[in-house]
């Protein structure tokens, strides 16, 4: 069966940090890249980050030099470091796994089911 869990979701004030984890298992990890996903309160999922095969992370504008993802192989796990945390990136963030970080996501092969963050004074 496979699985995405991710964890690591919550309250967080403006500025502050939070790291997302999402443990993958039931498929091998090493074939896919992996994306997180968000969706804010009535509007569409967005992309936010990907990482390839090679590590080589990708990142929303928006996230550029705020967020990290990174990837741990040995662990099945990829990780969102979130930091300087803005009201505006509060959404339910979800992982995915997907032959390609680039590809739409409708081409998403797994979905996780999401974590709530919640940025806010």
């Amino acid at each position: 069966e496979v699985q995405l869990q991710a964890s690591g979701g919550g309250l967080a004030q403006p500025g502050g940090s939070l790291r997302l984890s999402c443990q993958a298992s039931g498929f091998d990890f090493a074939d896919y890249d992996m994306s997180w996903v968000r969706q804010a309160p009535g509007k569409e999922p967005e992309w936010v980050a990907g990482i390839d095969r090679s590590a080589v992370a990708f990142y929303l504008e928006s996230v550029k030099g705020r967020f990290t993802i990174v990837s741990d192989s040995a662990k099945s796990t990829v990780y969102l470091r979130m930091n300087n945390l803005k009201p505006e990136d509060t959404a339910v963030y979800t992982c995915a796994a997907v032959r390609g970080w680039y590809l739409p996501m409708a081409s998403y092969d797994y979905f996780g089911q999401g974590t709530l963050v919640t940025v806010s004074s």
